[in-house]
């Protein structure tokens, strides 16, 4: 009897129907959808290109992958201020493979470096190096500038410039780089910001002053801040189609950024700056200071010769200012502060104003930096980066108490 249950029972699993290719059970919300794959084909000689499936010749954010779209859906969760533009570019900056590269002509270390995103359907067969013309190669917004790694502190400026909400500064994230297209200093393991390269910034012509888009001298500027003065000035005036608003945004941000940190702070976040006051005028420099080294604090005594430098706009929008270059002062003592970059500025962004009465500047800092994680990790994390954050706060402080001593005003911000 019991042999002949067992050979029933083995008939039976027999004649099972076989198991489905697939589980039914859906993914778990935590795993993503995989991105399309990529097909590896041999060339010639033995060696092999990546081949991508055919996709749609589509814009950059549509050519997403879900598994990333995701992903920076979470982001945006986490830090609303950054849009799914900032989103976008800053996926493109950090994982973006590098695929040809230029020097900047006058500008040292720094590197201008076209990238090719996954999912990227239109390809690069450019070669090693950008032509001749590299403007013309980055004017579909896939180029970087790759800058040195004690420039990191423009990383922590991006997420100031969003978190404020004053939305001018270009995307930038802290990166470390491994292509056999750069040279070994890029690739020693350091991490270094890469910004988006803008391909619409207006440059002047005249080589020597090139990091403007208007030729613009302080006392002109002083003339512009004054009430009223806008509307009375020529069209053609340098710079004239920049409103006031733009200068009280570029002033407040500026103003927190000439930071003076202890010493246990990391250098790679410190740089100088010198915007609005390259000349120093507005404080006494140490001899170490730049300005003091090239001479240009003597001028000073002369305003008719100051002028402004890094003033910027894009030719898509040239009412707004672009920020770039955006570093601060590592030496400033409180005493020494520069309050010549809030001179002839009578109001401020509200939206801004708002963030540092909250008390909450630091904290919100410290969530939109957690995104960026090779700033985040080399800089020691929330303790490495708190007493940056906190000579940060204590700016935003003074700068409170100026505005409340000298009875000056706020404006609502225009649509971004």
């Amino acid at each position: 009897a019991v042999g002949v249950l067992l050979a029933l029972a083995l008939l039976a699993l027999i004649h099972l129907p076989p198991a489905p290719e697939h589980s039914l059970l859906p993914l778990p919300a935590s795993s993503p959808p995989e991105p399309p794959r990529e097909v590896a084909a041999p060339l010639s000689g033995g060696q092999a290109y990546r081949k991508r499936l055919p996709m749609p010749h589509t814009r950059l954010q549509q050519e997403q992958a879900p598994g990333r779209s995701r992903r920076q859906r979470m982001e945006r969760d986490t830090a609303p201020w950054l849009s799914a533009d900032d989103l976008q570019k800053m996926w493109l900056l950090s994982s973006g493979q590098v695929v040809s590269k230029t020097r900047v002509p006058a500008h040292g270390q720094i590197m201008r470096v076209r990238l090719h995103a996954e999912g990227d359907a239109k390809g690069d067969a450019k070669g090693d190096v950008l032509t001749a013309s590299p403007e013309g190669d980055c004017q579909d917004g896939r180029c970087g500038l790759i800058k040195r790694p004690g420039d990191l502190y423009e990383v922590l400026a991006f997420h100031l410039d969003r978190v404020l909400g004053l939305n001018r500064s270009l995307p930038a994230v802290a990166r470390r780089f491994s292509s056999r297209l750069l040279p070994y200093s890029y690739t020693n393991g350091a991490p270094r910001p890469i910004i988006w390269w803008a391909p619409d910034l207006q440059h002047l012509e005249d080589a020597n002053n090139d990091q403007n888009s208007c030729a613009l001298g302080w006392l002109q500027y002083q003339e512009m801040l004054q009430p009223h003065k806008p509307m009375l000035l020529a069209r053609d005036a340098p710079c004239s189609s920049i409103p006031h608003s733009e200068w009280s945004r570029l002033a407040l941000f500026d103003f927190l950024l000439q930071a003076h940190v202890p010493a246990k702070v990391p250098t790679c976040l410190l740089q100088v700056h010198d915007r609005l006051d390259r000349y120093c005028c507005g404080f006494q420099p140490d001899p170490s200071e730049p300005c003091v080294e090239e001479m240009l604090h003597e001028k000073c005594r002369n305003p008719a010769e100051l002028v402004l430098v890094h003033i910027l706009v894009r030719r898509s929008a040239p009412s707004r200012l672009v920020f770039i270059d955006n570093a601060g002062r590592p030496q400033h003592p409180e005493e020494k502060l520069n309050f010549r970059l809030l001179q002839g500025i009578d109001s401020f962004p509200a939206a801004a104003v708002a963030t540092l009465r909250s008390g909450r500047l630091q904290s919100l800092l410290q969530r939109s930096l957690r995104l960026d994680r090779e700033l985040w990790e080399s800089q020691g994390g929330a303790e490495g980066l708190r007493p940056l954050l906190q000579t940060i706060n204590r700016r935003a402080q003074i700068l409170l108490r100026h505005i409340q001593e000298h009875n000056l005003t706020v404006f609502e911000d225009s649509p971004r």
